[in-house]
């Protein structure tokens, strides 16, 4: 087919948009497996679990309610964001005005995008750590920001140490980005540190987004919502998505809490720019977020078996495996003297495993390869054979 090029010119966002490293790594596979390879993929991020029986219930009846056909809500439905709000207060202890507090999205990334919108001009600094989800570095880079990495070493339990920035680089940060259960290490940040970062913001007029996609899937401890904490409602909104914690992904449901200015800001922006979530999603919504919770704690209990039988088996075959107790990915060392590029092509080419390479991160990460858990447990033991005989 003849290939055409535009009479126009495309603007600059559409001209500086960054390579999607989830969509190369694809083609990786694909190109794998078209050459006869049986390719384990851990690379993906895509829940393998299926929705509890009881949301799909409540999805399948809502889909024959007449008033569902109608366009939802503007802001949501009423009963999805009060379940929001019962479900903050009943799991984090937080009391949110739905009206004015909670906005639903279709999914993180789309709040995201949409805050990013409202919160940064052309030369606006937005801080996050590194490692980070490539979202935060393409949304900044097509809203033409400035980035301010924040370098997260294992040494710190790969949290930034937010106390070494100076004091003058805070004062050019318009917006600190948080990720905690962190994507891709799966570090989980202490009271303190959140604490310090709502402090900063105070001190230094900046505004905090928590993208809060992993909620619900720790182990070790309970994960702190920011908005918790004291002088959170001042400058913080949280992300949340519906797609890991229920195993909720293709549904594409979730919301924003927090601050009510920059909560209506975003409101003003998606009526113009956004679509709102299918309304027989935002029923199977409420049922989920008004559950008991127990299938959310089954998740985690289940990723927590898979994370042992990965990170527990490449530690055994010698490999530094960040010990975290949170998120849905193992992240890994590369052996000594390949760089984790390197050991990812070397796992697919000669193990048929997919892994993301740190770089896919940003700089720290280099060394490094993020290994999904979702894929069973069989799968997941042969991987890590696949693994362990290529590094014999």
């Amino acid at each position: 087919m003849t290939s055409h090029s535009s009479p126009v010119a495309f603007t600059t966002a559409a001209q500086s948009i960054p390579p999607n490293v989830f969509a190369d790594m694809d083609r990786k596979v694909a190109a794998a497996v078209a050459g006869g390879a049986d390719v384990i993929d851990l690379a993906k991020g895509n829940p393998d679990s299926f929705p509890a029986e009881f949301i799909r219930d409540v999805a399948k009846t809502a889909v024959d309610d007449p008033a569902n056909a109608r366009y939802s809500p503007f802001d949501g439905k009423p009963s999805f964001l009060q379940a929001a709000a019962n479900w903050y207060r009943g799991t984090y202890s937080v009391e949110l005005d739905w009206h004015t507090q909670l906005f639903a999205v279709e999914g993180a990334v789309d709040g995201l995008a949409a805050l990013t919108a409202v919160l940064v001009s052309p030369g606006d600094a937005v801080a996050y750590a590194d490692p980070y989800y490539p979202s935060y570095h393409c949304m900044t880079v097509m809203a033409q920001g400035e980035e301010i990495l924040l370098p997260s070493l294992p040494e710190r339990g790969f949290l930034p140490d937010l106390d070494a920035v100076p004091g003058e680089t805070w004062e050019r940060v318009k917006v600190l980005i948080l990720n905690y259960p962190n994507n891709p290490t799966g570090a989980q940040a202490p009271r303190e540190f959140l604490e310090r970062a709502i402090e900063l913001a105070h001190e230094h007029r900046f505004a905090i987004i928590q993208d809060f996609a992993y909620a619900g899937l720790g182990v070790k401890d309970q994960q702190i919502s920011i908005l918790s904490l004291p002088g959170a409602f001042d400058v913080a909104v949280e992300v949340c998505s519906l797609s890991k914690m229920y195993a909720m992904a293709g549904w594409r449901a979730g919301f924003i809490a927090g601050n009510d200015d920059i909560v209506s800001h975003v409101k003003q922006y998606h009526y113009q720019m956004g679509s709102m979530i299918t309304s027989s999603i935002q029923d199977a919504g409420t049922a989920a977020l008004e559950s008991d919770q127990s299938c959310v704690r089954e998740l985690a209990e289940r990723y927590a078996r898979r994370r042992e039988i990965v990170a527990g088996g490449l530690r055994e075959a010698g490999l530094d495996v960040f010990d975290s107790d949170g998120g849905i990915y193992a992240w890994v060392h590369a052996p000594e003297g390949l760089t984790g590029e390197r050991f990812a092509d070397l796992l697919l080419e000669r193990a048929a495993v997919a892994a993301l390479p740190g770089t896919c991160f940003g700089h720290v990460g280099k060394d490094y390869v993020r290994f999904s858990l979702l894929k069973s447990e069989d799968l997941l033991r042969e991987a890590v054979e696949r693994v362990v005989a290529i590094l014999g």
